[in-house]
């Protein structure tokens, strides 16, 4: 019988989308808020999904990717999403916006060897974790440097993205290896998921 290994634990991630600079400090504003302190974030790069989201979101989207200073299990995925979900809604109510969805945020975290994205959108790629959640392999970590795939948003193909994953990824090394919470270490997990569904 196969044991339960140690779950190494993970940078939370997340990704504000927006057309207005105000638009997306606001949705930086409100993380920092609830999920602490940012540690690295990324240049603003333009987000481009085949005019998808310009009825609900505007044009000239840009998309800003944060990293924020804990470390969490990745257990609490559906949870973050979920919890992105409310505030996003909480976000078209509160700013003074011409478009009925002015933040997207997109959470996800990044491990050693991949940055992981949640979604509500089923895919032949992407594996149903619960609440209507779906969690996407969007980056891997191969041979020293970040890989896409062929369902890789243009966006998360950059090189500011590679740049930003790859501060994260170092980080993160840093603090397994200093608190042995490497995988290799045998032993079980004793994380569990995180964070209450919470409004602002």
């Amino acid at each position: 019988m196969s044991e339960i290994r140690l779950v190494e634990p993970v940078v939370r991630i997340c990704a504000v989308i927006a057309g207005r600079a105000e638009w997306s400090d606001a949705g930086i504003g409100l993380l920092t808020r609830h999920w602490g302190q940012i540690v690295r974030r990324s240049p603003p790069v333009p987000f481009e999904a085949g005019g998808f989201y310009t009825p609900t979101m505007g044009p000239n989207l840009t998309k800003t990717l944060v990293a924020f200073e804990t470390y969490d299990d990745p257990a609490g995925l559906a949870n973050w999403k979920t919890q992105t979900n409310i505030w996003e809604a909480d976000l078209a109510f509160e700013l003074d916006a011409d478009v009925d969805r002015p933040v997207n945020l997109d959470v996800g975290y990044l491990t050693q060897a991949k940055l992981v994205l949640a979604t509500i959108k089923d895919r032949d790629h992407r594996l149903y974790l619960r609440d209507g959640i779906f969690a996407e392999v969007t980056l891997n970590y191969i041979a020293g440097k970040w890989v896409h795939h062929r369902w890789t948003y243009p966006s998360y193909r950059t090189e500011p993205v590679a740049e930003f994953a790859m501060g994260c990824r170092d980080r993160l090394r840093e603090h397994l290896l200093t608190t042995g919470q490497i995988r290799s270490a045998a032993g079980p997990s004793n994380s569990q998921p995180t964070d209450e569904i919470e409004r602002p």
